[in-house]
């Protein structure tokens, strides 16, 4: 799966997710402890513009911590979706790219992004009760670059990710990549 193809994949599926969230259920919980759905969704829009600018090599101006979605989530999310797929498009990826104020390799930052979606997400999907949409394909790319792109020191307490859950040996791509990414999918509870 290339690149492009993996990225629109999992920005479209992500845009679905968002779409499919009703107004009655921004006060639930999510698998992410920091965030209620409302709280997911404002930093799953915010932190896409500040990848956007970034494979743009432009830097975002406000604070993506501080970013609050408007009446239509969705749209603004696939609004910056479709800029964050013409700048990969457009730029490429031999360079180096600032998402956070320092530079890094694009293909990382691409990486950053393709995990960060995959997993928000699966987050969002799960707390609202939806299928959650991504394919094994999609799951198992994500991860192989997740498992390249996120080192150990990274993990635990006080860090941004979680210890990588343990799943059952026949578990799917997809719990796969969220149990990697710190999350307890439901075949983390079975048996292998």
């Amino acid at each position: 799966m290339g690149n492009m193809e993996l990225l629109t994949g999992v920005l479209s599926r992500t845009g679905d997710v968002i779409e499919g969230v009703g107004g009655d259920q921004f006060g639930l919980p999510t698998p992410c402890d920091d965030y209620d759905v409302e709280a997911l969704i404002n930093h799953i829009v915010g932190w896409v513009h500040v990848f956007e600018a970034g494979c743009h090599n432009r830097t975002y101006e406000g604070d993506a911590s501080a970013y609050r979605c408007g009446a239509d989530p969705a749209s603004e999310f696939r609004e910056a979706a479709a800029g964050l797929v013409a700048g990969w498009e457009q730029y490429g990826f031999d360079r180096e790219v600032s998402v956070t104020g320092g530079r890094l390799p694009a293909e990382q930052v691409f990486n950053m992004t393709v995990m960060e979606y995959l997993t928000h997400g699966w987050d969002l999907a799960t707390a609202t009760g939806q299928t959650v949409p991504y394919t094994e394909q999609e799951a198992t790319e994500a991860l192989a670059r997740a498992e390249a792109t996120l080192p150990p020191q990274y993990r635990g307490e006080n860090m941004p990710f979680g210890a990588i859950v343990p799943v059952a040996e026949h578990a799917s791509a997809v719990d796969r990549m969220v149990a990697f990414m710190g999350r307890a999918p439901e075949s983390a509870l079975r048996s292998s």
